[in-house]
Parts: structure tokens; sequence; C-alpha cells
């Protein structure tokens, strides 16, 4: 007998009902916009068969055929995700054909700090992506656009010009602001992709913090390297324009005491200023807490964040400012975990020492007698919390990442049970043992 798969459908982002209007209010920052369906006549429950064969899973499905189909980066349609460049658009130029430079190319003069500024400003803006539409600034909201606005290029480049802006780099010369580029020259709508490389997660340097613009919106996340898909495919390129070369990629090894205000000349231009330490600490809450969250986060902090920063002030905000202190050889004091001028700096220029692997804190629970693995019920449909997180990482460390399209996070998700299916499967297991849902020895074995 066939087991049955549940499937909540979220309501469109663009629906202009009473409801949707709200809650869109209310809830600026929820992740309800990003598929299909109609909160007020409630969240829409999609009864499917787990098989294959029932419904084909595995063989993408037109939108228009099935006009509640979501578009959901974590449940991927089939074994191969959708390229998050999408379909033929001004991508390709006039009639489908690539857009060429028609005269000397331009590279204005900038620094890696005002690179990662720029795009810092389309993550805080959630700009939804789109290949046909086009942000305030003038740039087209889609990867290639994201790319062409973040190094101030004069127009709208695609996957197939950018090279043309930037000389190819090594993999381990690669510094914030540098790009991470797949263009298919023969099928172009087919993964050709680009981020912008922020940093280092680790000093395996095996995920990377990437800038993103993709479906549903912009977004900062702790990325395998190259990608998620087609990661042989992915070319490192550096802005010609960049400013010396090698600005803003420096580290820091001390001069003046830590945060005493005393930041040394040409230590680079923040993304905002220093708001004062006011800003920071047990009862804060506003939009500067936020902006250190998403700084910690490009260097190396994503393990601390299970649900990703925000405006209330957290000791997981203390515990991941206090690991990127003392990656800068500070101790005491100077690391307290409360941002002053000198962190901030730091975390704003990109010129500080990224936060070493493992550092992220406490150990997990054990169950079932087996280390680590925190028991079935984290691991189920509406579940959200770290380990679901853990777990999905480590699949795709382990080979086991292809139904993947946004990587893992927090949310269970189908493409965390089809994953965990496909590991389970490749120990020999069957039926009942191969569900997809991480028991004691599917854990044991995935982290041994």
């Amino acid at each position: 007998m066939e087991t049955a798969v549940f499937e909540e459908v979220d309501p469109a982002s663009d629906c202009d009902c009473p409801g949707c209007v709200h809650w869109r209010r209310v809830l600026p920052h929820s992740r309800t916009g990003r598929t299909g369906g109609h909160p007020a006549a409630h969240r829409a429950v999609i009864l499917a068969a787990a098989a294959s064969a029932t419904l084909g899973i595995g063989h993408a499905v037109p939108a228009a055929a099935v006009p509640l189909a979501p578009d959901r980066p974590a449940v991927p349609a089939g074994d191969e995700p959708d390229t998050p460049q999408g379909g033929k658009a001004p991508l390709h130029g006039p009639a489908g054909t690539p857009v060429k430079p028609t005269g000397p190319v331009k590279t204005p003069a900038t620094t890696r700090a005002e690179i990662i500024e720029r795009a810092r400003t389309w993550v805080a803006a959630k700009v939804p992506y789109s290949m046909y539409d086009y942000w305030f600034d003038g740039y087209r909201q889609d990867c290639s656009g994201y790319v062409s606005m973040a190094w101030n290029l004069p127009g709208n480049e695609w996957t197939g010009s950018l090279d043309q802006y930037s000389v190819r780099i090594a993999k381990d010369d690669l510094q914030p602001g540098d790009i991470l580029l797949f263009h298919n020259p023969v099928n172009p709508e087919q993964g050709s992709h680009v981020v912008l490389f922020g940093g280092w997660t680790d000093d395996t340097h095996t995920y990377y913090t990437a800038y993103e613009q993709t479906r549903p919106t912009t977004r900062l996340q702790s990325t395998p390297y190259a990608y998620w898909s087609h990661s042989d495919d992915y070319l490192a390129y550096r802005y010609k324009g960049l400013a010396g070369g090698t600005a803003g990629a420096s580290t820091d090894s001390g001069g003046a005491k830590p945060d005493s205000g005393n930041a040394k000349p040409g230590a680079g231009k923040t993304a905002t200023a220093y708001p004062g330490a006011a800003y920071f600490g047990p009862g804060a809450n506003n939009k500067y807490v936020t902006e250190l969250g998403r700084m910690l986060v490009g260097h190396g902090a994503g393990p601390f964040y299970t649900s990703g920063p925000g405006p209330r002030w957290s000791d997981t905000d203390r515990r991941a400012t206090q690991a990127f202190q003392r990656a800068q050889g500070w101790s005491g004091a100077d690391a307290d975990g409360y941002p002053g001028p000198r962190t901030w700096t730091l975390l704003a220029t990109g010129t500080g020492r990224n936060i070493a692997a493992g550092a992220a804190g406490p150990t997990a629970p054990s169950s079932h007698g087996v280390p680590g693995y925190p028991g079935r019920a984290l691991f189920r449909p509406g579940a959200a919390n770290e380990y679901v997180t853990r777990l999905g990482r480590q699949l795709v460390k382990k080979g086991y990442g292809k139904h993947y399209t946004t990587g893992p996070g927090p949310r269970w998700s189908e493409a965390d049970r089809r994953s965990v299916e496909a590991f389970q499967r490749a120990q020999g297991w069957r039926g009942g043992a191969a569900d997809g849902y991480p028991g004691p020895e599917t854990w044991r074995r995935l982290f041994s």
C-alpha cells in the first residue's frame, strides 16, 4: 500500500485580496508568499501518493497545467532542479540573441566594501526575482542583474557577458565581492547562474556565504562550494575595476585596542556607520541588530543562527559576535560579545577574519543510544529546528544533496525526506526501513 504524503500550499505573493494584503502588511517577513494557494480560504492540503509512478514525481509539471503547483525552492519538481535563471527573457537580449557590448567594456572603479554594501541593499529589501522587471535602481531583478548592480556596471549584463568585466581566479584566491559563474552557452536557460562570494564559512573551504538573486527574493545563505547543482561548472571571477585589485581583502593584525574606536585608517567604508553600543544588548530591538547578524553570517556565523538574524537581540547574537571577536585574536573584555566600533568596521568592510568551523557551540543531545541524535519527533512535516538543517548539510556533504534546490534549512521539507530516503536505500534498505525519516541507525551512519 502506498504511503500518503501531505504538503501544504502557501498563498501567492502577488495576491491582492484583503486577506493577503493584510498578512503581507502585518507579517512582512513571512515566507507564506512563496507559492500558490489562498489563505483566506484556509491553507490547502494536497494528498499525493509517494510512489513516483502515481504522480510522476521526478518530472517537472508546467505551472500552466497545474495552477496550484507550487514553485517551492525547497521541494524540487524533479531530480534536476530548475535553473535559477528561469526561461528566455531579456537575459538573452532582443529576439533571444546574446547581449554584447557595442563599445569598449567600461569597468567603473569600486571596492570590495562597496560591492558588499550594494549587495546587502537588495538582501535587506528582499527584492523579488524577475527576469522581466527592474528594481528602483534600474537593474534587472535576476541573478546577473544583481551582480551588475553590486559591481556598479553601467548596464544590465547576463551570464554570457559578465566574464568580459572580470578575470579568472583560482578557488583559493576567492575574496568577498568576487563571483562564481556558470554559463551554459549551448542552452543558456539550463543551469546558467551567478552568485556573489561573501567569504568562507569555515577553514575547510567547503561552504561559503553566497549573496544571490533567486526565487523568491534576494538571499544571503551558506552554500556548498561551488553551488548546489552543476558545481563542477562554476568558475571564479574577479571584477576588473576593483580598486587596488585586492581592496578590502586583508585581515587586521592589531594596532589599536579592538573596540576602542581607534580603527586603523583606510580600513574601508562601512555599509552603515556604527550606531553606538546602546543598540546592542538585552532588550534591544532594532534594524542594527539585524544588520549585525547578517554581517556575522557573512563571516562564518551561519551555524549559530537556526532561523536567521532578526531585529531582537538574543544570546545567539552575543555568541556569534564573541566568536567573530575571538577569530580576530581578541580575548577578555575585548571579546565580550558586544560589538564596538572596531568590530563593526571589520564586519562591514569584510576585512576581519572569518569564524572558524565548529565554533557554534553546544553539542547536540543524545537519544536512543546514539550521540547527537535528537529523536524522531524533530524530523516530521511541520518541524522546524536546527537539527533539520544539520541533517541536510550532512546529506549534501555525503553526496545526497541533489534534491535540494535552495539548500538545507530548518524547516522539514520533501527534499529532506527524499534525500534521507536516497541515503537509506544506498545502505541496502528497502520498504519501511527506507521511508525517508531518519532513525538512530540512519543518523549514526550518516554522521559516522
